[in-house]
């Protein structure tokens, strides 16, 4: 060791820090021999450094330096800069004493006066609010960045000034923060800073040790200014759980407040489901503006209307909940009737009177529901019941109803996992030509094995499906597997393999989307268009026949074959009917059944009107010889039916097809 510096080292003994040796240099310097310097305590030889200074000084993970007064072995005391430097363990510390008596020490002090100058005009210019305490809650230095912030003068808040500046709900934890940091801790704190004109401004303060020698403990403070932040995100959660147009609580707000005062097995909780009658009709007469006017009154109507304390939601579209607690089913069913006489009173929307009538549902909580969201469900039921009954009507749940939507929901939660995990499979229908008898082509028939309830018929899913937004997926999953089959039936057969599909479309994938999908389809599987023929029901057609016209000229373009499905049984026009790129009508299989009867007067007049158009014609439902040549002599161009050949799996219908096949060679 350099005999030029004053070298000491310490040790942490039994918890305690220890001079455990010293060079000669310290030993002159201080005045001590080398026994008594043993057992001294290192807070013995730097009195003023309380136990957080301490720890200060002698940090297990970094070097530390100070200017401290230096007790030595007389009693006098020797200003010193001290250099403290742990060892790789953090239980022994190298301590390098740097008298400042000397020309050296002289010039490194006015080095650290001179860092010190640098960092208060630093902090002077700095945009933080920054305070500055030397001993203590007394502050010995603010900046103008705090002066600004609270709005008064340095001399105001110099001392404990600052401290009214704090709001007194906050008070408490500040200075619980402040102790904190006078004993070595940094510590952060939100609290509220009322401004000299009563204002009051949300902060973040972030206290820090700070030791001066000589002085004592004290702290930097930082502040952050958060009330613009904090409003922002306030005006963003309100937007998040509130209708823009309304200003009501929305869906995801409501389904909160019932959760959170809903408990199972109790009663009281009720909830008002509103859906406005007719209100499509000021939509397409008098414009979207006057319907938004319409939704905002009726909106403040319910508010106006329903008890103190009771929320109203806008559920979404012109459907608005109320829900009521501490309530029975009399009570609720009152304040239902209250609502229906409030909003049926007139109001003017462009110049004309309009009465906003509504159809509500009522439910009150009983044992049977389980979880919040049950209630809300019920009375979403309870009001379509109003509708069914004649709009305009106040209904409690039926629990029968009640019964049959809950099992409609997981009709179709089981239908979109089928859907999802490809487990509805196809069956295809041979169609026949009357002239020679032959196979022409195939109809893909949708079916739906549950693995609990069985075989679920058509009639059922399909219209579950359109109804709850599945169809889509139903539909390209009949697309993209008939595709497939008749690329296989093409690898397996041949010549031999049905020249042709027939595909049912809904009237919901009746959309600009339908020819892209099919025409991607193809392409997939390396199939000519011709291959497929999109069906589509009468009814589809003519619910918007000018854009129905134009799809189905995409399809035709692409060259894929089109029929009407059940023609026959809608409501469709004849001058429509002469526009539409069709090749096929499909003679619904209710005609072909009164044929049975001597009835043929609907099914000749079909085939007669197709051959007339210079369509084609399909007659469905064939089931006797005597109907088959009874079609043929109507003049029908194929025929299908179940005597003539069942649908089949993809499997039994290649096999089919390969008989036949047999059978003409």
């Amino acid at each position: 060791m350099s005999e030029s510096l004053a070298i000491l080292v310490a040790e942490t003994i039994g918890g305690t820090q220890r001079l455990t040796w010293g060079n000669e240099s310290a030993l002159r310097l201080l005045g001590y021999g080398i026994e008594d310097l043993r057992v001294l305590p290192v807070g013995r030889l730097f009195p003023t450094l309380g136990g957080g200074e301490l720890k200060l000084l002698l940090r297990r993970e970094r070097a530390a330096r100070m200017t401290l007064p230096v007790r030595t072995a007389s009693g006098a005391d020797l200003e010193a800069v001290v250099v403290t430097t742990p060892s790789p363990g953090g239980r022994m510390w190298t301590v390098r004493l740097l008298s400042t008596a000397n020309e050296q020490e002289r010039a490194l002090r006015a080095t650290a006066d001179a860092h010190e100058r640098r960092f208060s005009a630093l902090t002077e210019r700095s945009p933080v609010p920054t305070l500055l305490s030397e001993q203590g809650m007394r502050l010995a230095h603010v900046n103008d960045a705090f002066c600004s912030l609270v709005g008064r003068r340095a001399e105001q808040l110099l001392g404990t000034g600052w401290i009214d500046t704090i709001h007194e709900d906050d008070l408490d934890g500040v200075i619980e923060r402040v102790a904190a940091a006078l004993e070595g801790d940094e510590v952060e704190i939100q609290a509220r800073l009322v401004r000299d004109d009563g204002t009051v401004r949300t902060t973040v303060i972030r206290f820090a040790h700070l030791f001066s020698p000589g002085v004592g403990a004290g702290f930097v403070g930082t502040i952050e200014d958060i009330t613009d932040r904090l409003a922002f995100e306030a005006r963003l959660a309100h937007q998040a759980n509130h209708d823009p147009l309304t200003g009501l609580p929305n869906r995801t707000l409501l389904a909160q407040y019932v959760a959170a005062r809903f408990v199972s097995g109790t009663s009281g909780l009720a909830c008002l489901f509103l859906d406005l009658d007719n209100f499509k009709v000021v939509n397409d007469s008098l414009g979207h503006t006057a319907g938004d006017e319409l939704l905002v009154e009726v909106a403040d109507r319910l508010r106006a209307t329903v008890r103190p304390g009771d929320l109203v939601a806008r559920f979404g579209g012109d459907e608005f909940v109320v829900v009521c607690e501490d309530v029975d089913e009399d009570a609720a069913v009152t304040l239902a009737g209250r609502v229906s006489d409030a909003l049926a009173q007139p109001m003017r929307l462009g110049g004309v009177d309009v009465r906003p009538y509504a159809s509500v549902g009522v439910t009150v909580q009983t044992a049977e529901h389980v979880m919040a969201e049950e209630l809300i469900r019920d009375c979403d039921i309870a009001m379509y019941q109003a509708k069914a009954g004649g709009k305009g009507r106040v209904t409690v749940l039926d629990q029968q109803a009640r019964a049959e939507a809950r099992e409609k929901l997981r009709l179709v939660a089981e239908l979109r996992d089928a859907i999802e995990g490809c487990e509805i499979s196809l069956y295809y229908q041979p169609i026949f030509g009357t002239q020679d008898g032959a196979p022409v082509a195939v109809e893909s028939l949708a079916r739906w094995n549950h693995r609990e309830r069985g075989a679920i018929s058509p009639a059922t899913f399909v219209p579950l499906a359109e109804e709850s937004g599945l169809i889509t997926g139903l539909g390209l999953l009949v697309l993209e597997e008939t595709c497939r089959q008749i690329a296989d039936w093409d690898h397996l057969l041949g010549p031999a393999a049905p020249p042709r599909a027939n595909v049912n479309v809904s009237a919901l994938q009746l959309d600009d989307n339908l020819p892209a999908q099919v025409a991607a389809a193809l392409e997939r599987h390396g199939l000519d268009p011709s291959r497929i023929s999109v069906e589509i029901t009468e009814s589809a057609l003519m619910k918007d026949p000018d854009s129905a016209r134009a799809v189905l000229q995409q399809l035709r373009d692409l060259g894929v074959e089109l029929a009407i499905d059940d023609f026959g049984t809608g409501y469709s026009s004849l001058a429509y009917l002469r526009h539409l790129p069709v090749d096929c009508l499909k003679v619904d299989r209710s005609f072909v059944a009164e044929l049975a009867d001597g009835h043929a007067e609907i099914a000749s007049a079909v085939i007669a009107l197709a051959g007339n158009l210079g369509l084609r014609t399909v007659a469905e439902g064939v089931e006797t010889v005597e109907q088959a040549e009874e079609l043929a002599r109507l003049g029908a161009t194929y025929l299908q039916g179940f005597s003539l050949a069942p649908p089949m799996t993809g499997g039994r219908t290649a096999a089919w097809f390969a008989a036949r096949s047999g059978e003409e060679r």
